[in-house]
């Protein structure tokens, strides 16, 4: 399930700042292509469609930054997933909401360690991070700047 809310109508000229998407997910294999590809198309929509300066470079950057958070997401906690994509000023604003209620630590930098970096790409890439217990699971905001260039 996908929900895209651009204001009243879509393609209207609306507010720029109340730009939102989300997307549920199972969880499943497809699951972390399927979130990429949605958030890479919500950030092109707004450039495309609503003229919010958006750089190449931001696109990739919060399509790694969901595929780090997706990727532990059905690693660790198996099951349905929520994301929310937000404009917020010159931002993007992604929040993933899951079934574990375990938060993610980073864990100190080790060269020679395979794997488990997921978190540490994550805050090198964003400008803001948050975690939060949920009533059920955990929810994950991270904000990332869309004119990164």
């Amino acid at each position: 399930m996908e929900r895209i809310t651009l204001g009243a109508d879509d393609r209207a000229a609306v507010p720029v700042s109340s730009a939102r998407a989300g997307a549920a997910y199972d969880g499943g294999p497809e699951t972390i292509p399927a979130a990429r590809h949605f958030a890479a198309d919500f950030l092109t929509r707004l450039r495309d469609e609503h003229d919010v300066p958006v750089t190449p470079r931001a696109i990739d950057t919060v399509q790694l930054i969901v595929s780090e958070l997706i990727t532990n997401v059905c690693k660790y906690a198996p099951g349905p997933c929520l994301m929310d994509l937000e404009l917020i000023g010159d931002s993007v604003e992604i929040t993933v909401w899951d079934s574990d209620s375990v938060l993610p630590v980073a864990r100190a930098a080790e060269p020679g360690r395979v794997g488990q970096h997921g978190l540490e790409i994550v805050l090198a890439l964003c400008e803001g991070f948050d975690v939060q217990r949920e009533p059920v699971g955990k929810r994950i905001k991270v904000r990332v700047s869309l004119a990164a260039g």
